[in-house]
């Protein structure tokens, strides 16, 4: 393929040659016939989404969205309840307490007794069942709340249709060339799942990606506990999720004790005291975050997280300029699945920790298996690719989908043709 009249960074207005899945040349006026006129818009490296939740992705076409910018107070909820026939399965999704307050089975029966019911709370580790569903499922619950059970539960309901083409194509839309699954336990079947997706896949705890280690506060293992689980996952990185404060503490005592390895991360990072960060310089590991959700959820922030924990929340710049490898994912669905928003985000929270553009861009610029490092389109790189409307300049002064024209992945166009 021929891609004649792009800007190329540090080339300057080209073109660009691709070679088996590869940029074989870089240079003004190559031979031969052209394939695609750029008609001088940016080609950039295709973004990749290092921390994406995929058939929850595709889940969601088929639930009710129930979070607080989706329905209003107890009225609403009740109303999104109500959808469908009334002996079809709900499963709603994005619920947090300030909608209609804490869920239990009693207070769902409360809105919907006759039909069964399933909530997700937004954080995507709560369910939430009502008395028809855990009897329509066979199942005995005191209160239908289930906490990180979702393997368990999945063959107790009906199956989900997952539509993965459509979440494939929305996402090169995006010029998201590849993705990295975050689930913590890939279950049998799941390559096979999502190999109808056109992107470059990064499947958490297959082959040689990252083992993800799950934390949560209530079963924190010791240091020495969580060193074990690392050293038994090692030669491979391990991508460990810290959401609490002690969590973060844990898993960097668990780190030294071990030893890091190229490719070890640090997911969400939620709250990275001040104290942390020559620490995490140290060790090397890398920061997969997502900066949109003090904007996202700054309202429920106020008030559900410690005072004490604010001014440390989702860090980007501090990180930055410390020199730690920093890198995002959208975290959808249980965020926006829109890396630009993601990055309009970074660059405009108003907390000291907001980027400058580009380095927003490289948030979603990095290496599959080591996100903090920034690719670029040069000689010899993979020719996953994303090609813009507009110059790069006028790129970053938006950062919009908008401006999204093609994206590529081993030089196969995985976008529709345009005119």
């Amino acid at each position: 393929m021929l891609i004649t009249d792009v800007e190329v960074e540090g080339h300057g207005r080209v073109d660009v040659r691709i070679t088996r899945g590869q940029v074989a040349e870089i240079g003004p006026r190559l031979a031969g016939r052209s394939d695609l006129d750029g008609r001088g818009g940016a080609l950039l490296p295709g973004l990749h989404d290092h921390h994406v939740h995929l058939a929850s992705l595709a889940a969601e076409a088929t639930s009710v969205r129930v979070g607080p910018a989706d329905v209003r107070g107890p009225d609403g909820f009740a109303a999104a309840m109500r959808s469908g026939g009334p002996r079809e399965w709900v499963r709603a999704v994005g619920y947090h307490q300030s909608v209609a307050g804490e869920l239990d089975r009693w207070v769902l029966d409360g809105f919907v007794p006759d039909r069964p019911v399933r909530v997700q709370h937004r954080g995507g580790a709560l369910w939430v069942w009502n008395s028809a569903a855990l009897r329509a499922a066979g199942i005995r619950s005191a209160d239908g709340r289930f906490w990180r059970e979702d393997e368990r539960l999945r063959g107790l309901v009906p199956p989900v249709r997952l539509d993965l083409v459509s979440v494939g194509l929305r996402a090169a839309a995006y010029g998201i060339t590849g993705c990295t699954n975050a689930d913590p336990h890939p279950e049998n079947g799941l390559l096979d799942l999502l190999s109808v997706l056109p992107q470059r896949l990064v499947v958490m705890g297959i082959g040689h990606a990252p083992v993800k280690v799950l934390l949560d506060d209530t079963t924190l293992p010791t240091p020495g506990d969580l060193a074990a689980v690392v050293a038994a996952a090692r030669p491979r990185a391990v991508a460990v999720h810290c959401v609490t404060r002690v969590q973060l503490l844990v898993a960097l005592l668990a780190l030294d004790e071990t030893g890091p390895v190229d490719g070890d991360r640090i997911e969400h990072g939620s709250v990275i005291p001040a104290e942390t960060i020559p620490w995490l310089k140290r060790l090397g590991v890398t920061v997969v975050t997502q900066p949109h959700f003090p904007l996202e959820r700054g309202r429920a922030y106020a008030t559900d997280v410690d005072p004490d924990d604010r001014a440390h929340l989702y860090r980007c710049r501090s990180l930055a300029e410390a020199g730690i490898p920093l890198a995002a994912g959208t975290d959808a669905p249980f965020g926006t699945r829109d890396p630009w928003a993601v990055m309009r985000a970074a660059v405009e929270r108003g907390d000291g920790e907001g980027v400058g553009r580009r380095a927003a861009l490289d948030l979603f610029s990095g290496d599959p298996q080591l996100p903090g490092r920034a690719r670029r389109v040069t000689v010899g790189s993979v020719a996953d690719l994303c090609l813009l409307h507009v110059s790069l300049r006028e790129a970053l002064d938006v950062l919009s989908a908008e401006t999204v024209r093609a994206a590529f992945v081993d030089g196969r166009r995985i976008t529709p043709q345009d005119s």
